[in-house]
């Protein structure tokens, strides 16, 4: 050890000139020199040694997905908590610029939040258990009504003894009414559970929120990628914030067109019309095509003529139609456009894995993934400084 140590001594003071360097010296670091460098043997994977890595990916996936569709009790109100939470983001930093304490702002943002979807559903209380009692004549009136329509289509084969026998009669429809109330009353009890774990994952990831970037920031070791960290969170927040306040407005417009057009259309309960209108179109593509299926159905229902019937519908759809392709691309500009094909797909893999809610859930999950990998590939960024 102590040779080693002296031959490195040696070395060093001859590499900075302390001393002159012998002949021998000369002579070797010449040849060294002159040495080809060693090659560099790279270790070859065969197809199999690749198929074995793809399948251990495959297989790793396949078991986080059945552990998020196995835990979707927990993960649904948890992950909408933090995605409601980023789009407070912008809110919760003016509260807290004019002096309002975290757990305060937590409060407030959480408890306005809960007013909002209390008043929602008291207000649909009454016209859900409305059309509830009604539906044996609802369902009856309409088949009255589409009748002689189906009839004219002769390869259908529909006739009105269709529905007085099989699965399609009053009784089958009653029946599967029963077995549809069944199935809302017994998820009644998770419902509820959800509810509590959202509002309170909500209050305590507005409350901590602060310390929680805090927390990913400094997981990450070298300054680039602190600053990146900061650079993604603050663009997340901020496309969520401006994409939903904005969008929100845009669809207010439009369900204030829906309750005109449902008040003109001679339609009960316009303004409810309306409310689910605004609704609807946070859900792209499915919202669209279930609120204008059901309008349809409501206008046929009320006016006798098809034609007339329809006329609330194709109103409804023409004005969504204009909407979502001029005036939404003109407010929001080129820069939140998402691929119309992922974002189907996000819609059928996340109904698919949470119901409804994962319907609602997928525009903003896709925003977040678009706008992560947007700030991670494209290295043109204006970056953040960190303290010194």
């Amino acid at each position: 050890m102590g040779i080693a140590n002296g031959i490195r001594k040696q070395a060093k003071k001859i590499a900075i000139g302390e001393r002159r360097t012998s002949a021998w010296a000369q002579t070797l670091k010449e040849a060294a020199e002159e040495l080809p460098p060693a090659p560099l043997h790279r270790l070859e994977k065969d197809g199999l040694d690749i198929s074995m890595a793809w399948a251990i990916i495959g297989i790793f996936g396949i078991l986080f997905l059945a552990a998020v569709y196995l835990m979707s009790l927990i993960l649904i109100p948890i992950t909408l908590a933090v995605v409601v939470g980023m789009i407070l983001g912008m809110a919760a930093e003016k509260l807290s610029k004019m002096g309002v304490p975290r757990l305060a702002n937590a409060f407030i943002l959480s408890s306005s939040v809960a007013l909002v979807i209390f008043l929602l559903i008291n207000s649909l209380a009454d016209p859900l258990m409305t059309f509830a009692n009604e539906g044996p004549a609802f369902a009856e009136r309409m088949i009255n009504r589409v009748m002689p329509y189906l009839e004219r289509i002769r390869w259908l084969h529909i006739t009105p003894a269709t529905f007085e026998s099989g699965s399609m009669s009053i009784g089958a429809l009653l029946e599967n009414t029963g077995n549809v109330l069944h199935v809302v009353t017994s998820s009644l009890t998770p419902a509820l559970v959800q509810g509590m774990i959202f509002f309170a994952a909500l209050l305590f990831f507005l409350a901590g929120r602060v310390n929680l970037r805090k927390t990913i920031i400094m997981t990450f070791r070298t300054r680039t990628q602190r600053l990146a960290a900061i650079r993604v969170i603050n663009a997340v927040e901020q496309v969520l914030g401006f994409y939903f306040a904005t969008a929100s407005l845009i669809y207010v417009g439009l369900g204030v067109v829906m309750t005109v057009i449902a008040y003109a259309g001679g339609l009960s309960a316009p303004v409810l019309w309306g409310f689910f209108a605004f609704l609807s179109s946070f859900i792209p593509y499915l919202g669209i095509t279930l609120m204008t299926l059901a309008v349809a159905v409501a206008g046929i229902l009320t006016h006798d003529g098809l034609l007339v019937g329809l006329m609330p519908a194709a109103a409804f759809f023409t004005v969504h139609l204009l909407m979502e392709n001029l005036i939404f691309p003109a407010v929001m500009g080129r820069r939140l456009e998402i691929n119309p094909f992922v974002v189907f797909l996000a819609i059928l893999f996340w109904t698919w894995m949470w119901g409804a809610v994962g319907a609602m859930l997928a525009l903003p999950l896709s925003l977040i993934v678009m706008t992560v990998i947007d700030e991670i590939l494209i290295e043109e960024k204006p970056q953040p400084q960190l303290p010194k």
